[in-house]
């Protein structure tokens, strides 16, 4: 435990900070989730509601500091890329 006050309140602040991260990336991995198990089930017009849903889930996971915006063009284009390959088979 820190001793001095000011240590104190920046525990908590980043108890508080880490819980945020960690709803904000669940519910990031749950978008990304559903959107596979959409691809899954083969019906394409859900998948590309999904897909949006998924790529503005990783928008807003980049503009809250949760993933650095390389690995969210990285996530972004490998859904894209597998979404439009099931749409062309």
């Amino acid at each position: 435990m820190p001793n001095i006050k000011s240590a104190a309140k920046r525990v908590e602040v980043i108890r508080k900070k880490t819980l945020r991260n960690a709803r904000l990336k669940s519910a990031l991995r749950t978008s990304i989730r559903r959107f596979n198990e959409a691809m899954a089930g083969g019906n394409k017009e859900e998948a590309g509601i999904k897909l949006r849903g998924a790529l503005i889930a990783i928008d807003k996971a980049v503009s809250k500091g949760i993933l650095h915006k390389n690995t969210a063009a990285r996530k972004k284009s490998r859904l894209t890329l597998r979404f439009n390959k099931s749409v062309q088979s």
